[in-house]
């Protein structure tokens, strides 16, 4: 298995690699192009782990699980239902959740498969998609729920989930991954909520990277959240959401616990 990972060493080098056991092989060049080993190992304790890579955009489903569909009473969609999340939003592993000034309303989590475009893609057919797959990793799709139909004549999804560290991605990107064969779990506070197969997606990773590259261009690093299924529940301040997918890795974030009025005020 191959499993790229981006960190922060702690006099503040940023850099890329590879896992290997407990410690990263470190690469020079593109992690999307010509990366090349340069022979340094960082041990994983002594570095901060950061979002494994850089979107232009995360592109977010909806309603792309039978189970939820069905719960909803929603038919299944002829294309994927989708919002754009800017890269503004997106934190790495361990990251703290940020509530938005000013809003003391629901906050809610989505555990979810990413999938990670690994060169410029337009217009491409299903039978040539997984070429464009870079690999997988996990996401935290949040939201402030509240906000969504706050205005009665606008539903506001890229306003709802687009606030700054509300898309936590990692803690790798798995090259090697069979999502017909593995689970979404996600626990709160060390309760589980979400416990999913990823093969009851309505539109398979090839035909979500097909459909969507006919919508607009994606670009390396871009990600594509593949949509959440039954168990999204609200995340207090100070709790923890981890999302699990078994050969890809375990991504914990916290939404911190809100400040006060006059410290937030410094």
């Amino acid at each position: 298995m191959t499993s790229w990972i981006r960190f922060r060493q702690p006099h503040g080098h940023i850099g890329f690699g590879v896992l290997d056991n407990a410690s990263i092989a470190e690469y020079d060049g593109d992690m999307f192009g010509d990366a090349t080993p340069n022979g340094k190992h960082w041990p994983l304790n002594e570095v901060e782990l950061l979002s494994p890579c850089m979107p232009t955009k995360v592109v977010a489903l909806w309603n792309n699980f039978h189970a939820l569909s069905q719960k909803l009473g929603k038919a299944a969609p002829s294309h994927p239902l989708f919002l754009i999340k800017p890269p503004m939003s997106v934190i790495g592993p361990g990251a703290p959740i940020r509530r938005p000034k000013g809003y003391s309303g629901k906050i809610a989590y989505e555990g979810e498969l990413g999938i990670v475009i690994g060169k410029r893609c337009t217009n491409v057919s299903p039978e040539v998609a997984d070429d464009y797959i870079f690999g997988y990793t996990c996401i935290n799709d949040v939201t402030a729920v509240d906000l969504l139909n706050e205005d009665p004549n606008f539903a506001q999804w890229c306003r709802s989930k687009g606030f700054d560290t509300f898309s936590c991605i990692g803690p790798v990107i798995e090259r090697e991954f069979d999502w017909r064969n593995a689970s979404v779990v996600t626990r709160l506070d060390d309760v589980e909520r979400q416990n999913y197969p990823l093969s009851d997606m309505i539109f398979t990773p090839a035909e979500q990277v097909s459909m969507i590259s006919h919508d607009m261009t994606l670009m390396p690093g871009d990600v594509i959240a593949c949509g959440t299924s039954i168990g999204v529940g609200s995340i207090k301040d100070g709790s923890t959401v981890v999302v699990s997918i078994e050969g890809i890795g375990v991504l914990p974030n916290q939404l911190a616990a809100a400040r006060p009025v006059e410290a937030a005020a410094q």
